[in-house]
C-alpha cells in the first residue's frame, strides 16, 4: 500500500499544532526579567537561530525519504545512531510526561475556579485517553475534526493575544535575573528539541523543499508567538502562572479548551515520533503500538511526579543533538555522504567534542547562547576532521 504523501498545507498544520504549547508560553514568561525589547530580541534570535536547523533536518529527511533517526544513521552508521535513536526514546517519554503534568496542573486549577474542581489525576487521564484518540486517527490524515480543532485553537489562541498585548508594562524588570546569552539558548532549543523528530513526517513530503519549508516557517513563527504571548503575559498583566493569565483574559472554559487541546495536538508528536525512533532500534512492536506505550507511561509519570520543572531537561537535549545536526549538515550538505560503516567512530568522537564543548558554554553563557557556537564549531571540526582523514577507516 503506497503512503500518502504530506502536503505543504498539511505540514503547516501539524507544526502549528506542535508549537501552541502552554510549555511554550510559560518559558516564554521566563524571559519577562529582560524587558520587553530585549526579550523579544532574544526570542527571535533564538528561534532563527532553532528555525534554520529545523529547516536542515527536515530537508535530509523530505530529501532521503528516511525518518529522523535513519537520517543519523547515513553519518554515525546503524549502530552507532542506537545512542540518538535511544536518548531520543527517553527525551520523548519526558516531554510526553512533562506536557500531560502541565497541561493537567493547569486545566486543574481552571476547574477549581470554575466549578469547585476537577482533580489534576482526572485531568492527566483524560489527557492522555485524548492523545491515544489522535494517534489511532493518524498522523497524516487530518480529517475534517482535526482541522476544526486545529482553527479552535488558532481562534482560542488569537483571543488571548489580543487581552494579553491590551495593556502596559507593570512589572519591574532585572536583566541580571536572566542572561541575554541564556535566554537565546532557551528560544533556539525549542525548535531544536524537534530536531530528532521532524524528519519523522517530512519523510513522505510532497515537494521536499516547500513541504519542509512550510513545515519550519509555521512552527517558527508559532512558537515565537507563544513565547512572546508569555513574555507579555509576564509583562503587562503581572502575572506567570498560566492559569491566571488565562483568568485575566477572560477565558474560563475556552481556557480549559486551549490548554487540553494544545497539549494534546503537540504531545501526540512527541508519542508518535517516539514509535518511529523505536524502529530504528527494533521492529519488534509497530510504532503505533510503542507510541501508546509511551503516552500510557507518560501519563503514570505525571500523575505521580512533580515534572513541571524542565529548563535543564531542555538544555540537556540541546547538550545531545545540536552536535549531532551539525555532524549530519556537515555530511551530508557538503561532504556528500550518503553511507556509513556500522559504527562511524569518527563522527561519534566529532559529536562527543561537541557534546562536551556545549556543556562549558552553558556556564559561559555566551551573547548568543550555546547551540549556535556548537554547531559553527562541530560543523568546521567536522569538515576539517574529514578532509584530513579521507583514506582512514571510520568504522567498525
Amino acid at each position: 500500500m503506497e503512503t500518502k504523501k504530506l502536503s505543504a498545507a498539511a505540514a503547516g498544520l501539524i507544526w502549528f499544532g506542535a508549537a501552541v504549547s502552554v510549555v511554550e508560553i510559560i518559558t516564554g514568561t521566563l524571559f519577562a526579567p529582560l524587558d520587553w525589547e530585549k526579550g523579544l530580541t532574544a526570542i527571535i534570535l533564538g528561534h532563527i537561530i532553532g528555525g534554520a536547523l529545523f529547516y536542515f533536518a527536515g530537508l535530509i529527511g523530505a530529501q532521503t525519504g528516511r525518518s529522523a533517526m535513519q537520517t543519523v544513521q547515513l553519518s554515525f552508521g546503524e549502530r552507532g545512531s542506537v545512542l540518538f535513536s535511544g536518548a531520543n526514546v527517553l527525551q520523548l517519554i519526558g516531554w510526553t510526561a512533562i506536557m500531560i503534568f502541565t497541561g493537567a496542573q493547569i486545566a486543574a486549577a481552571l476547574t477549581q475556579h470554575l466549578w469547585g474542581g476537577v482533580s489534576q489525576l482526572m485531568w492527566s487521564l483524560i489527557i492522555g485517553g485524548l492523545i491515544v484518540v489522535w494517534l489511532l486517527s493518524g498522523v497524516r490524515h487530518f480529517n475534517r475534526v482535526q482541522v476544526i480543532v486545529l482553527g479552535a485553537l488558532f481562534l482560542i489562541t488569537l483571543w488571548l493575544s489580543t487581552k494579553v498585548f491590551g495593556g502596559g508594562a507593570t512589572v519591574q524588570t532585572d536583566a541580571q535575573a536572566m542572561g541575554f546569552g541564556l535566554a537565546v539558548e532557551l528560544a533556539a532549543i525549542m525548535p531544536l528539541s524537534w530536531l530528532p523528530l521532524v524528519s519523522d513526517y517530512t519523510r513522505n513530503a510532497e515537494s521536499p523543499k516547500k513541504v519542509t519549508f512550510a513545515a519550519a516557517a509555521a512552527y517558527f513563527v508559532t512558537s515565537s508567538w507563544m513565547y512572546t504571548l508569555g513574555l507579555a503575559a509576564a509583562l503587562f498583566t503581572g502575572q506567570s502562572d498560566i492559569a491566571q493569565i488565562l483568568l485575566y483574559s477572560g477565558l474560563g472554559i475556552a481556557g480549559i479548551l486551549i490548554v487540553v487541546l494544545s497539549t494534546v495536538t503537540t504531545t501526540f508528536l512527541d508519542a508518535y515520533s517516539a514509535g518511529v525512533s523505536y524502529h530504528a532500534i527494533s521492529q519488534r512492536f509497530s510504532e503505533n503500538a510503542v507510541a501508546i506505550t509511551v503516552t500510557l507511561l507518560g501519563t503514570v509519570l505525571a500523575a505521580t511526579l512533580p515534572v513541571n520543572r524542565f529548563e535543564h531537561f531542555l538544555l540537556f537535549i540541546g547538550s545531545v543533538f545540536a552536535p549531532m545536526i551539525a555532524v549530519q549538515m556537515a555530511d551530508y550538505f557538503v561532504l556528500k555522504r550518503r553511507a556509513a560503516a556500522s559504527i562511524d567512530w569518527i563522527s561519534l568522537a566529532l559529536w562527543l567534542a561537541g557534546f562536551f564543548l556545549y556543556r562549558i558554554l552553558i556556564e559561559w553563557q555566551t551573547p548568543l547562547g550555546s547551540t549556535l557556537p556548537v554547531m559553527l564549531a562541530t560543523f568546521v571540526l567536522t569538515l576539517l576532521v574529514r578532509k584530513a582523514l579521507p583514506g582512514k577507516i571510520q568504522g567498525a
